[in-house]
């Protein structure tokens, strides 16, 4: 029987821990101790957005600016999770004066201004609404009224109708 010189043979017991191996007794891996646990690779339905506060952003603006040797920046990014795009953004937002009260805007359109005349007219209209339906409660009151009494009333000679 030919045998493999000693430096070649395998312990199996040594490699033990290696997936796949087995072990001398048999037993699993499992069996003798917990596997560590896996992340989740379930991906969450809801994205959440990154949101960095001014604070924050002139903070890592400082710490970029003081990155001289090469491959500083790139550990910074790294570190912070960031891409070197968004140093391109803060650094012109912070050129342009948008630093400095800079606050999370919202996404979407802006909404218009509403003109002083048309919030006037508004009121306006709101208030003629509330005085006509008055008005139509007192006309279908007195009509009421004068059916009880049998009053007979005049039709009316425009062309509106009730």
């Amino acid at each position: 029987m030919n045998r493999m010189p000693v430096s070649l043979e395998i312990d199996v017991t040594a490699e033990a821990e290696a997936e796949g191996a087995r072990r001398a007794t048999g037993a699993s891996v499992s069996a003798v101790e917990p596997a560590p646990r896996r992340p989740d690779p379930e991906v969450s339905a809801k994205v959440q957005r990154r949101h960095f506060s001014a604070e924050y952003r002139l903070r890592i603006l400082k710490q970029a600016e003081r990155c001289k040797k090469p491959g500083e920046l790139g550990a910074l990014l790294r570190r912070e999770g960031l891409y070197s795009s968004l140093l391109t953004n803060w650094r012109r937002q912070r050129e342009q004066g948008a630093l400095v009260g800079m606050r999370a805007r919202k996404r979407g359109p802006t909404p218009r201004r509403i003109a002083p005349r048309v919030k006037q007219l508004e009121a306006e209209n709101a208030r003629l609404q509330r005085k006509l339906q008055q008005a139509d409660t007192i006309i279908t009151v007195q009509k009421k009224v004068a059916e009880i009494l049998g009053i007979p009333l005049r039709p009316l000679v425009n062309d509106e109708t009730d």
